[in-house]
């Protein structure tokens, strides 16, 4: 390990100390972009809550558990600033580590993420903006600035036009000041301008939001035309719309959109309004599935049909960036055929429990065959948003670590967190605290995203408990659920705790889902595919989401380990390669420890485990079944110098004989570690 590396750790464990006895003097870090393409400089910004002038920074740049680049710099301003130049390689994610040495007694730390990529599609981490009244130039920075700091690369502009058929007010060469919104809200001009350029510059791209098929009840005074509407009954008496509030400006009037005059309509009068904001594409909207519809001739219009021409026409008359709401996966197949830049999912019930999310995740991944990400728009905590309140911290990280694990991303950030479908809803504000863990969520998502979301196939593989703690590859109450996927020669774990947890509904309905304890030293294990050549473990809740080595053992194709500690969220990588590091050195340390295995296997009644010792030693020797649990103890005791044997007989501790299958024999010889597998056959 690089020396400067060694200090950062030891630093590490004096701040982690430190932050009991004291708060940090680090108030806050920064970076002037939310995404950089290579060539780009990044340029970093640390306030202090004192003077500290003189004091040294210790800098590391990690790539996954790699440091790539290290620099120690003397603080001479405050707030104190430098500039790195990241490698050239697109696409990647960078931690960065800055320790500050303030004397001896009281050093700290802080990380924050770089995101690498010249395209934000690949990595997208969509937040939103709904709230467009005068906002001074200050407050816009203000708010863009925050989102920035959780690596926020593109903006929905939701609700910020006119009308849904007409979203520009006024003409192009002369665009209104200000407008009401469908809510009657009063928008303006600078604020939506004065949102995009503060977007721009920080490198987030800024989408309009529409819907792609929606009209005011009124909307034939503005040239859309009655029979292009969508109806309940082929006789066109009962047009489909959507009920809004009466003090709203209209209902919601859905017009077909395999109309082709509605599609050049709602094209021209998007191409005005792009050419009068520069948004950087569409953010389109539907509502999903209502049920069978008739055009005004009395056709049965079947809507996921008409996504797929519809975006096509979008992007060859326009060229911008399209994302489209699959609501509740409606329409999704169809949607990732076409050109967007990512899959948007608005998830409802039925899919209310944790594992509906990796499921939607995955299935967005087979439908574009690996090439787009996944957003997912998941309002927790939504019951509780009717009235003013805060939301539950542990639902949102909860939430927030399945679908970051599973590779996707969450939009949920704006000026304020999104609790409902209506985005200017903020009933809802976080608690105490809940910000700095979004913060080392995000940063996480992004110095791991090559890791997390950059391509990789899920397997059958989970991490198994060798202890009392349960290891679960299906969501449990009770149980830590873990799942796993392998990136080229990569494979990597993932550990969410539910040990605690009340409800596996993603949504938090009650606001009450308690926060998990910190699990210690739990005992695991799992099958490797061939020699492992480092393991490491890195999570948003431990260290500032720091990679950290451990130590493992492997006999064969079983891999033991410890891990240290476990919050809500860990991933454990194991690299493979040709040589087996572990399995090296511990031939050189103890070169005469030999575990012969079991003979016979398979075996019918009994087998003899055999092995030999260099000296008299403590010697533990435990069967476990395939799932990690413990049969039975057949030795936990001092053990003579020379060759020993012993006998199991295929009975459990009770003496109850056991089920035919796969067995794990375990021995533990003074720092010796030996695994293997017994095949019982009765």
């Amino acid at each position: 390990m690089p020396e400067s590396k060694t200090k950062i750790r030891i630093a590490l464990i004096l701040w982690s100390l430190s932050a009991i006895v004291g708060a940090s003097v680090i108030e806050s870090v920064i970076t002037d972009k939310a995404r950089y393409s290579p060539g780009e400089t990044v340029r970093f910004s640390v306030q202090f809550d004192e003077d500290i002038a003189g004091a040294s920074l210790y800098i590391s740049y990690y790539y996954m558990n790699d440091e790539v680049n290290s620099q120690t710099l003397t603080i001479d301003t405050h707030p104190f600033t430098w500039q790195w130049q990241p490698p050239q390689t697109d696409y990647r994610g960078y931690l960065t580590e800055i320790v500050l040495q303030n004397g001896v007694e009281k050093p700290d730390t802080v990380t924050i993420a770089i995101d690498l990529s010249s395209d934000w599609s690949k990595f997208p981490r969509y937040g939103f903006l709904s709230k467009y009244s005068y906002l001074s130039t200050s407050q816009i920075e203000g708010i863009i600035e925050k989102l920035n700091r959780y690596h926020i690369n593109g903006l929905q502009f939701y609700d910020w036009h006119y009308k849904h058929h007409m979203p520009l007010k006024g003409k192009p060469e002369n665009p209104a000041s200000t407008w009401n919104d469908i809510a009657n809200r009063i928008n303006y001009f600078s604020t939506v301008t004065g949102f995009i350029e503060a977007a721009h510059a920080r490198n987030m791209m800024a989408l309009s939001y529409n819907l792609l098929y929606g009209a005011y009840e009124d909307a034939a005074l503005d040239g859309v035309q009655n029979y292009w509407r969508l109806f309940r009954d082929q006789n066109h008496r009962q047009p489909d719309f959507h009920d809004l509030p009466s003090s709203w400006a209209s209902d919601i009037y859905l017009i077909d959109p395999s109309n082709p005059e509605w599609v050049d309509y709602i094209i021209g009068q998007t191409q005005d309004a792009l050419g009068v904001f520069a948004f950087d594409g569409w953010h389109i909207d539907q509502l999903g599935d209502r049920g069978t519809l008739y055009d005004h001739t009395g056709q049965n219009v079947f809507l996921p049909d008409t996504y797929y021409p519809f975006i096509h026409e979008v992007k060859n008359t326009l060229n911008t960036s399209l994302v489209i709401n699959a609501v509740n996966q409606y329409g999704q197949s169809e949607i990732a055929e076409s050109p967007v830049d990512f899959l948007y999912t608005e998830v409802w019930s039925p899919n209310d429990s944790y594992n509906t999310l990796v499921s939607i995740i995955l299935q967005n991944n087979s439908w574009s065959n690996g090439n787009l990400a996944t957003v997912l728009a998941a309002y927790v905590n939504k019951p509780q948003s009717t009235q003013p309140g805060l939301f539950n911290a542990p639902g949102v990280l909860l939430t927030d670590a399945v679908i970051f694990a599973a590779g996707g991303a969450h939009l949920e950030l704006g000026e304020h967190m999104l609790a409902n479908e209506y985005f200017p809803n903020d009933n809802l504000q976080m608690p105490g605290g809940l910000d700095e863990q979004l913060i080392g969520y995000y940063d996480f998502l992004v110095a791991y995203q090559n890791l997390l979301r950059d391509g990789g196939d899920f397997t059958q593989d989970y991490l198994q408990s060798e202890g009392d703690v349960s290891i679960r590859n299906t969501l449990r109450k009770g149980s830590i659920w873990s799942f796993s996927k392998m990136v080229e020669n990569t494979q990597i774990f993932h550990m969410i705790n539910f040990e605690n947890a009340t409800t596996l509904n993603w949504r938090d309905d009650d606001g009450d889902q308690p926060e998990p304890d910190m699990l210690r030293d739990i005992q695991v294990f799992f099958t490797a595919s061939e020699e492992v050549n480092s393991l490491w473990l890195a999570s948003p809740d431990i260290g500032g989401g720091v990679a950290q080595d451990l130590t493992f053992q492997q006999d064969g194709d079983m891999v033991w380990f410890t891990v240290p500690t476990l919050k809500y969220w860990n991933m454990v990588v194991a690299n493979y390669g040709p040589v087996s590091r572990v399995e090296n050195e511990k031939s050189a340390l103890h070169p005469k420890f030999i575990f012969k295995g079991n003979y016979p296997n398979p075996f019918n009644q009994s087998t003899k485990l055999q092995f030999d010792l260099s000296n008299d030693v403590d010697v533990t020797l435990r069967i476990y079944d395939i799932r990690g649990r413990e049969i039975d103890t057949l030795v936990d005791n001092n053990m003579p110098a020379g060759f020993n044997e012993v006998v199991w007989d295929g009975l459990n501790r009770y003496n109850n004989p056991i089920l035919s299958g796969v067995y794990i024999v375990r021995i533990i010889a003074g720092e010796n570690i030996a695994v293997s597998k017994m095949i019982l056959m009765k």
